[in-house]
Order: structure tokens, then sequence, then C-alpha cells
């Protein structure tokens, strides 16, 4: 199993994250994708915000979260702003 870390985007900080919410390694992040995986740090770390998203993003599709494409990252916002409408 791979470290987090070793993954495009996932700094220790966003790593520590992940693990506390059953995310320990690089295959279980692709294996439940950047919306679910984000879904659960938004419920244990409500301070979360779009660019985690992002950078979950990246880190499955293996790119800098700044080089996803402006229709993945219109889906990810609205994706973010429904998580926060069913928070509130």
């Amino acid at each position: 199993m791979s470290k987090l870390s070793t993954m495009m985007n996932v700094g220790r900080e966003l790593e520590n994250k992940l693990t506390t919410v059953g995310i320990a390694s690089a295959e279980e992040l692709l294996a439940v994708g950047a919306k679910q995986a984000f879904s659960g740090l938004k419920e244990r770390y409500p301070q979360v915000c779009l660019v985690h998203l992002y950078a979950l993003e990246g880190a499955v599709e293996h790119v800098e979260f700044h080089c996803l494409s402006k229709d993945k990252k219109r889906e990810l916002k609205a994706f973010c702003d429904s998580l926060k409408q069913d928070l509130a």
C-alpha cells in the first residue's frame, strides 16, 4: 500500500486528515474517489474548502490541482456547494 503523501497534491496535513476518516493509503483514495473522500473530510473538518476537493481530484487524476479543466472545476464546485446546503 502506498502512502497518501506520495500522491500529487497530498501533503502531510491532508494525509493526516484523510487517515482520520478511514482513508489510509493511495489505493483507498483511488477506490473511494475525491468526492466521497471530501464528504468525509467535510463532516469531520467543516473548515475544509473547495481547494481541498480540487487537491483530492488532482491526486486521483494524477495532475496538479490547478490543471483541472474548467468543466471539472465547475462540477466540483457544484458538489462542494451542495454539501454546504446539506450541512446547513
